[in-house]
């Protein structure tokens, strides 16, 4: 294999910038050029792409986002568009295309390999939704940002002794609001997972009063519903007031813990040694500490799943 592409696709996240890098020096070292697609697979389809060398990828391991942007495309998930990509990449003489984002992205690097063409995935993703790895890259920078942010808000929770409810990120998966909760010793966390009703937790503020709690943080994956409608609910139930924050894309954003960037710069070393061995049509990802490599069919067949015994410690502690 003489020439690679990389390309970021779908939601940015922390440390996408370090895998980058990573994929780039990782193919230098081993005299492969490597090529920068721009856009997704937008761009790998018109053709948005651009030799990368050693210092293209300089200075970025500490930054947010991605250098080489990201779009999402309807026209590539089409065979036409597919086709169109393939064309490209022969026309460049890439070989091997490492593609970072998430359960999307693995798709189309999945309908690439079965074209021919040796793909692999690098799970870049705040929301941690993605099997067959123990964490994806930006979840620890995002899930950071959260609890800074939940720290705040207790701060002025206490001081005017009032309920917030804080939702974050997590349409399918609620590693974050877990995580973040856990951490941030929230009295209640609310999860796509895990079954609620708002008398339940009506019940646990109202346990919390009774022991003279003046305040209550709740965190909330935004995968349960609006945090704006729990609100109203909680307030027409119980008379309790409650402010509401929806932390949006702040959590996407700033620079990527240690955590992320080591995990990033592993993981896109370790998808070019895949290429190198021949392997296509798998994402790599980290198990016990190790990168392991697995077919994306594999991955994409699985049900993501959250670990329910930290939930159950969760509600245990919040007593």
């Amino acid at each position: 294999m003489k020439k690679i592409g990389v390309l970021t696709s779908g939601g940015d996240s922390p440390g996408m910038n370090a895998a980058i890098r990573a994929v780039v020096r990782k193919a230098l070292f081993h005299d492969i050029e490597v090529s920068g697609i721009y856009h997704g697979y937008h761009g790998l389809m018109n053709g948005s792409i651009k030799p990368l060398t050693i210092g293209s990828v300089g200075d970025i391991i500490h930054r947010g986002g991605t250098m080489l942007g990201t779009a999402r495309s309807e026209e590539f998930k089409t065979e036409a568009g597919q086709l169109k990509a393939i064309e490209t990449l022969k026309s460049h003489g890439i070989e091997g295309l490492v593609v970072i984002g998430g359960d999307g992205s693995f798709r189309g690097a999945e309908k690439l390999s079965e074209k021919g063409i040796a793909a692999i995935g690098v799970p870049g993703t705040i929301d941690n939704d993605i099997p067959c790895t123990d964490f994806t890259i930006g979840f620890d920078t995002a899930l950071n940002t959260v609890i800074e942010a939940v720290d705040k808000i207790r701060d002025t929770a206490t001081s005017h002794e009032r309920t917030f409810i804080i939702e974050v990120m997590g349409r399918d998966a609620g590693d974050l609001a877990l995580w973040a909760g856990l951490a941030d010793g929230a009295e209640t966390i609310l999860i796509p997972e895990a079954d609620y009703s708002v008398d339940e937790l009506l019940k646990t503020l109202k346990r919390g009063q009774e022991r003279g709690k003046k305040h209550s943080i709740i965190v909330v994956a935004e995968g349960i519903g609006s945090a704006v409608e729990l609100g109203n609910s909680i307030r027409e139930k119980s008379g309790v007031e409650c402010r509401v924050t929806v932390l949006g894309h702040i959590q996407r954003g700033g620079s990527p813990t240690a955590f992320d960037r080591v995990l990033a710069s592993r993981l896109g070393a370790y998808a070019v040694e895949c290429l190198l061995n021949g392997e296509k049509g798998k994402m790599v990802g980290l198990q016990n500490n190790q990168p392991v490599a697995t077919p994306i069919s594999e991955a994409l067949n699985q049900k993501h799943t959250v670990d329910l015994s930290l939930y159950q410690l969760a509600k245990e502690l919040s007593i």
